[in-house]
């Protein structure tokens, strides 16, 4: 893989373990065979035929995840609140049974602490208010398990906000409002990938901490409303926060070579992003990505041609683990 750190802020593979193999929960894949296959083949954290795990995560020479706790809206019917806590006891379990080689991390001091240990560090996130059912009185719990960044919406519409696909021309509510006051005074940072462009707006007129996307391209090289505009990417960076690249092929654009998703890296460094730019590759939470990558096995890729290209080594560490860090 090389002897580079990778620090990257959103995956879904916690999900991809925990949900059965009988393809109920989300359709990855044309056929009902595709979608089994897709679950089936990621069932546990140690190693497993995802995109995913710490077999192959161990041979950075850090390394370091934002595991997200996330719901599809065909999960199986429970409420959400209990679901999120069920999928919390997974990534607990997975940790306990992985403890050997990984560490549970919420800030900057316990990350370093796990790497002078040789371990690789688990940050969490929750992606989509929810599974919090909207309710901001969930946010004390989830903050005293570590979460540390919020997204207040998926792709489906909730009591909080719009999205970039259901609703996109509402922002946030009064309890969206509310709810990140709540998220603030806790430290969780709001995540606004899937956001609407409309509540982005609300957001950044009314954060007082730095903004994160955590897996979201350039809508300037591919008019994707899960893409930032360039104006979005300013208002993030001045802010102080970060914006993970995201590996998935449709945000990506119609090419598939891997210069296509450099070009993103690119374009935000033009913007003077060279503090701001990290990586979310949003892996396990989609079947293609870009390039041809298979998973963290193929990250190197993006390393070694931003290399090539001339990109100094203070600045692929910027972007490869301390911009995303120093958040924390």
């Amino acid at each position: 893989m090389g002897n580079f750190p990778y620090f990257d802020a959103h995956c879904d593979t916690i999900y991809r373990c925990m949900m059965d193999t009988s393809g109920s929960a989300l359709c990855f894949g044309d056929t009902n065979e595709a979608q089994r296959q897709f679950f089936a083949d990621c069932t546990c954290l140690r190693s497993n035929k995802g995109h995913i795990d710490l077999q192959r995560g161990a041979q950075f020479a850090r390394y370091a995840q934002f595991f997200a706790l996330f719901a599809h809206k065909n999960a199986p019917q429970e409420d959400l609140w209990s679901l999120c806590c069920r999928m919390h006891q997974r990534f607990l379990d997975e940790l306990a049974e992985n403890a050997d080689v990984i560490a549970h991390c919420r800030s900057a001091a316990e990350l370093d602490h796990a790497v002078e240990q040789g371990k690789m560090a688990a940050f969490l996130s929750i992606e989509g208010g929810d599974l919090l059912n909207c309710d901001a009185a969930h946010i004390e719990t989830v903050s005293a398990w570590g979460v540390r960044l919020l997204n207040p919406v998926w792709n489906d519409a909730n009591a909080l906000s719009g999205t970039n696909c259901d609703d996109p021309d509402r922002g946030l509510s009064q309890k969206g409002r509310d709810f990140i006051r709540e998220m603030e005074s806790h430290h969780i940072y709001a995540d606004v990938s899937h956001l609407s462009d409309a509540g982005f707006w609300d957001l950044v007129k009314l954060a007082r901490q730095p903004i994160v996307a955590s897996h979201s391209n350039a809508r300037a090289l591919c008019e994707h409303s899960r893409n930032l505009t360039d104006d979005m990417f300013r208002a993030i960076r001045d802010s102080g926060g970060v914006v993970g690249i995201n590996y998935y092929r449709p945000f990506v654009g119609d090419s598939t070579s891997m210069d296509a998703l450099i070009a993103h890296i690119e374009h935000f460094l033009s913007l003077d992003g060279e503090n701001t730019v990290c990586l979310g590759g949003d892996m396990d939470g989609c079947e293609e990505l870009a390039g041809g990558m298979r998973g963290l096995q193929d990250v190197h890729i993006i390393y070694d041609e931003l290399k090539r290209r001339g990109y100094t080594n203070a600045l692929l560490e910027d972007i490869f683990w301390n911009n995303l860090k120093r958040l924390l």
